[in-house]
């Protein structure tokens, strides 16, 4: 909370000196032992802190989930097992879990939804990331519709579908194999284009390297490249650039 804000508080007789010098040293984030959770960053970022469950005992998941749903009507998680959702489920019972995309989310007060970002998938094998991608740009208030299996091997797939994809403001592709699809996709429309490498292929894919090392070096430009199966950090950018007012 700003430090004017605590003071008029303060001066209005709202909350006691006490309470304000509590809100001055509170930091922005609440102590869990375990774990700092950083209330403040939906102020900065526009949504709150998203917890990524993988490595994280069932306990401390639970403890973080409840510390979030407590404070923000929004919450995500990602990299959660069925076991995972079933235990945080009986502490926070408007829990909703995707087990292809593996996310957990609460909406208490959803998000008005606006523009329009479309998630691109060369293959069905790559589902999961695309999952990811779908629910987690959707809890932070964007428009999002899937296109399914139009990889490069098939590009008319593709081609069929240009009216659909130029309805989007941001594209977000998601590939394996040789993850030469980003390219295609940002050579044919004029939409900044988020490209995703998933660890689908195999041996010389080196489990996502190869795609990754293709989306870098493209050639098309307006892509950026977020790390191998990280379909979160692609919703998180795509919907910032879908909320850019212009």
């Amino acid at each position: 909370m700003e430090l004017r804000r605590i003071l008029e508080r303060f001066k209005s007789g709202e909350i006691s000196l006490d309470d304000a010098i509590e809100l001055i040293d509170d930091g922005g984030y609440e102590e869990l032992g375990f774990a700092k959770i950083d209330h403040s960053r939906e102020k900065r970022r526009g949504f709150p802190e998203v917890l990524f469950c993988q490595g994280k005992t069932v306990d401390q998941i639970v403890e973080i989930m409840r510390s979030l749903v407590q404070k923000h009507d929004n919450v995500l998680a990602t990299r959660a097992s069925q076991e995972i959702f079933e235990k945080v489920k009986e502490f926070v019972p408007d829990v909703k879990y995707n087990p292809v995309a593996k996310t957990m989310v609460v909406e208490k007060n959803p998000l008005p939804k606006v523009g329009k970002i479309i998630v691109v998938s060369a293959g069905t094998s790559d589902l999961p990331v695309v999952e990811e991608v779908r629910e987690s740009a959707a809890v932070m208030g964007n428009n999002v519709d899937v296109l399914i299996d139009v990889g490069v091997a098939g590009i008319h797939r593709l081609l069929r579908n240009i009216g659909k994809l130029k309805k989007a403001r941001v594209i977000v592709v998601v590939a394996g194999m040789d993850g030469a699809l980003p390219s295609v996709v940002a050579g044919l429309v004029d939409k900044p284009v988020v490209a995703v490498p998933t660890s689908i292929g195999y041996g010389a894919n080196f489990g996502g390297i190869a795609a990754l090392l293709t989306m870098l070096n493209n050639c098309s430009g307006g892509i950026g490249v977020v790390n191998i199966d990280n379909g979160f950090g692609a919703a998180q950018l795509a919907s910032l650039i879908n909320k850019v007012k212009g």
